[in-house]
């Protein structure tokens, strides 16, 4: 594998895209942030409902439970993406994309300090330029513990249910080189796409790993995984500069 001349934004291999993550984007919910992961823009909502969904009670399981749901909004890509409810079904792929939401987040969930409460992820992407999934579960975990605090606060939580911290972040095969953070000029002519999912102490929640139409190493796999250790440290940083910040303004604590 040798080093492409450059990639297409001028990154180099092991840099992400400019990150941020912007609180009280969506005022009427509990917790909210704009995620920009370069041009992938994600609104993340977090809200909590005092219930909990019907199969707990019916198999009797006790505390209460975190879910999640995703689209993509019709002028998020360049050809516009028709509304789920216009086609009469959600889309497969949004399917799978907000149970990667759902069990990222409940990773680091002690799901009996929700007892009674569901707490709801809603992930609704303006503008589309790869990483979205990535951007979205990044951007819940900032909006949830921005919820968590403030309901705390408000003394509708007696405790955080949190156990850790979570992050998101893809990597690929790009021109025979491993790539960080992949925008959809990268994604779309990358040899090997991945998206990973780690905690804040170094536990892989999910690895989704896959050749488009090619086969990859298990060094290139290693690779790639050291660099989404890279990117998800500094997505960290990021996450919690962010839930700090809004929660100081709040007059809220985690």
């Amino acid at each position: 594998m040798s080093e492409p001349k450059s990639r297409p934004d001028g990154r180099a291999f092991d840099q992400t895209r400019p990150i941020s993550f912007q609180p009280g984007f969506a005022p009427a919910a509990t917790g909210s942030v704009l995620a920009a992961f370069g041009n992938t823009r994600v609104i993340c909502a977090a809200s909590l409902e005092a219930k909990v969904p019907s199969w707990m009670k019916a198999q009797g399981v006790a505390g209460g439970w975190l879910t999640a749901e995703y689209s993509m909004l019709p002028y998020s890509t360049a050809e516009r993406k028709q509304r789920d409810i216009a086609r009469g079904k959600q889309d497969g792929r949004s399917v799978e994309i907000q149970r990667l939401i759902g069990r990222s987040l409940r990773a680091v969930l002690d799901l009996s300090k929700l007892d009674g409460f569901t707490l709801w992820i809603d992930c609704d992407v303006l503008q589309a330029d790869g990483g979205t999934r990535t951007a979205s579960i990044s951007g819940a975990y900032v909006a949830a513990q921005i919820a968590v605090g403030r309901l705390i606060a408000a003394g509708k939580l007696a405790a955080s249910p949190f156990t850790g911290s979570v992050a998101a972040v893809s990597a690929g095969i790009w021109e025979d080189v491993p790539v960080l953070d992949l925008n959809y000029a990268e994604d779309s002519a990358a040899a090997v796409d991945a998206n990973i999912v780690m905690t804040g102490d170094g536990r892989f929640v999910e690895v989704q790993g896959s050749g488009e139409e090619a086969t990859f190493s298990a060094g290139e796999l290693d690779a790639l995984l050291a660099l989404a250790k890279k990117g998800l440290a500094e997505i960290s940083a990021l996450q919690n500069a962010a839930i700090a910040a809004a929660l100081s303004e709040a007059g809220g604590a985690q």
